[in-house]
């Protein structure tokens, strides 16, 4: 199977996790403290994305401190788009039917990140790349879970929200290719500064995107446990695959 292809399945996989839990949320009810557990154990599964997985690619840069600056800008970058959705969301708050293309538009910013970070993990290793896929989809479906309910409350017609939900497999095939092409056969330091990039960006969405909605509807008893729970999962899996 040619190598691209393979870059492509990967690269499917989190749109398909996303649209996996857009339509459990679809088809079943969802409270607001299970939606919490959910988000909570997505958020220990990134975690472990980044801290088990990649930091050890990342930390293999040298000089180091190009790699960190790369992780820290990650964050940045992040923190200034998320800075520009609320800017636009407060513009147009008088107008609901805006809110839902809000949503997707962050979550559209988010699974391209994901896409540029499968495609440059995959031109280090296919087996890098494998696994930043399985953490992804993993996470991703608590996401569409989140994303279905919340354009559920908004009274956003079925079919447009299925369609929208399907339609994320666009950003995050074209990230993956661009991640893939772009840094084929770059230097490794380059390569390992873009990880770096992504992976802080990952983490802010972390931070700023799934824990403040985890916690929107009261944290469920076992929340905290459900995030060590993803973090573990994810650690397993990464030592008996790696």
């Amino acid at each position: 199977m040619p190598e691209f292809l393979s870059v492509l399945i990967l690269a499917a996989l989190p749109a398909f996790g996303n649209l996996i839990g857009g339509l459990l949320a679809d088809i079943i009810h969802l409270t607001e403290r299970s939606l919490s557990v959910a988000l909570h154990f997505a958020a220990g599964v990134i975690f472990a994305v980044v801290g088990v997985e990649l930091m050890p690619e990342i930390l293999a840069g040298e000089p180091v401190w190009v790699t960190m600056l790369a992780f820290v800008a990650g964050g940045g970058v992040m923190v200034i788009l998320d800075g520009l959705l609320q800017k636009v969301r407060n513009r147009l708050s008088g107008s609901g039917n805006t809110v839902p293309w809000m949503i997707f538009t962050g979550v559209a910013v988010d699974l391209f990140s994901d896409g540029i970070l499968i495609g440059t993990s995959s031109t280090i290793s296919l087996d890098l790349g494998l696994l930043v896929a399985l953490g992804q989809v993993i996470a991703d479906v608590p996401e569409g879970m989140a994303t279905i309910a919340t354009f559920k409350r908004r009274e956003v017609p079925r079919k447009q929200r299925l369609l929208l939900v399907a339609s994320f497999a666009i950003p995050v095939l074209l990230g993956a290719t661009l991640g893939y092409w772009v840094m084929r056969g770059q230097p490794a330091l380059l390569r390992l500064s873009v990880l770096a990039l992504t992976a802080g960006m990952l983490l802010t969405v972390v931070n700023e995107q799934i824990v403040p909605e985890a916690h929107m509807g009261g944290e469920a008893r076992y929340s905290a446990l459900a995030l060590v729970s993803g973090f573990g999962l994810f650690t397993l899996l990464a030592q008996y695959l790696g």
